[in-house]
């Protein structure tokens, strides 16, 4: 089953929660590469800021060292950002560098927000799930995702795409993510919607 839910509504709904990382609301936005995620956060965060809530996104593409990094990035994250959130300071960052294989010099400051949307492959995970006001797994047909990725980064990186996808897989049956989050979403919706406003839910099992 399915249903049709509006970002605003969603947006009120996290505003209402208390915090969790210490003072600041945060949002994982988790599901497989190519599953639309970033567009996900990217609306729920317009809506959030419609709603007069400071919001500061993390990607955690942003923090991996290169495609085998999928998972053992953690440390980085919860060093770098959500450990001084925790304690109502700032964080920063240093985004990877994808084309030089490398990490930038230059470090990237995170304001202490309202709400913190950390979109990514395994960003629910279980090690945060008692700190998230909400947790969201955005999922499509594999062949899709697949056909999105080499669109956007060209055939040459297709087997990178593939050994990737085994990888998530393996950690997305062993953490059971789309079972203990509270949102579940079709990132290859064909029901007619709004998708500027609205976002389809899954029932988990649809995942």
């Amino acid at each position: 089953m399915s249903s049709i839910e509006r970002y605003a509504d969603l947006a009120h709904h996290v505003l209402r929660e208390r915090p969790r990382l210490g003072p600041v609301r945060a949002v994982a936005v988790d599901g497989p590469a190519g599953s639309g995620k970033t567009t996900f956060a990217a609306r729920l965060a317009a809506a959030l800021r419609v709603a007069d809530a400071r919001v500061e996104e993390i990607h955690t593409d942003d923090l991996l060292e290169g495609w085998t990094d999928q998972v053992s990035f953690w440390p980085r994250l919860q060093e770098w950002v959500l450990e001084p959130l925790r304690h109502g300071e700032p964080g920063r960052y240093r985004a990877y560098d994808w084309v030089n294989g490398r990490f930038g010099t230059d470090w990237h400051r995170v304001p202490v927000p309202d709400v913190l949307i950390v979109e990514g492959v395994t960003s629910a995970r279980a090690a945060i799930r008692a700190e998230l006001t909400l947790g969201v797994f955005v999922t499509a047909r594999r062949e899709l995702r697949l056909a999105r990725g080499i669109e956007r980064d060209g055939e040459a990186l297709r087997e990178e795409w593939e050994r990737w996808m085994v990888g998530e897989d393996l950690h997305f049956a062993t953490d059971d993510t789309a079972a203990q989050v509270s949102l579940v979403v079709d990132g290859a919706p064909t029901v007619p919607h709004d998708p500027e406003k609205e976002y389809v839910r899954l029932d988990a099992t649809q995942k």
